[in-house]
């Protein structure tokens, strides 16, 4: 049986879907399922040629000045960044199973940008939603799943929500991996 590696990833972007918008910058952190963080990858990316962006958004950013700066240094283009990300994901030791919160937003870019770039995508169909993962557990409606309804536990201090593509995605990806040992604990008893 393959292993299975969480690849909880975070992106940040200038409007709400992607061709029409850019992502700014993504971080993800590979991790298997007893937590172990196997390793990380992140990239600040030039705009995709023709893109604009999108108000709101740019509104949003404007009250983020340090997220902002951190994810418009050292820029790559996008080709380059994608490749050198598909490249990392094929060479983690299992099958990369995208996670996120909200998996929605963040996989359609990711996977626009992975196929638009590379031409495949090595997390194919595979995704979940820590929220959805969170309904399921809570045995609440989807929108009263939020972080501030979840239990303080599946929290890990000392990892903070700072709106920065990897502070983020390691931030999910130990959410995750606490929520996934919790409800094997409940499995299993």
């Amino acid at each position: 049986m393959t292993t299975e590696i969480f690849v909880s990833t975070d992106i940040e972007a200038d409007g709400p879907i992607p061709g029409v918008y850019s992502m700014l910058s993504f971080g993800s952190a590979a991790y298997l399922p007893d937590k172990t963080l196997v390793d990380t990858f992140s990239a600040n990316l030039e705009t995709v040629p023709d893109a604009i962006t999108h108000p709101k958004t740019m509104a949003w950013w404007q009250t983020q000045p340090e997220a902002w700066a951190a994810c418009r240094q050292d820029l790559q283009p996008p080709e380059i960044a994608m490749q050198n990300y598909s490249k990392w994901l094929k060479a983690l030791p299992g099958q990369p199973v995208f996670l996120a919160y909200p998996a929605t937003f963040d996989f359609m870019f990711i996977q626009w940008y992975l196929i638009r770039f590379t031409g495949e995508s090595p997390f194919a169909q595979s995704g979940l939603d820590i929220k959805t993962y969170a309904m399921a557990m809570l045995k609440t409606p989807y929108q009263e799943s939020s972080k501030s309804q979840m239990p303080d536990h599946w929290f890990d201090p000392g990892l903070p929500h700072t709106h920065v593509a990897l502070d983020d995605a390691k931030e999910h990806g130990a959410l995750f991996c606490n929520m996934l040992a919790e409800n094997t604990r409940v499995q299993t008893n």
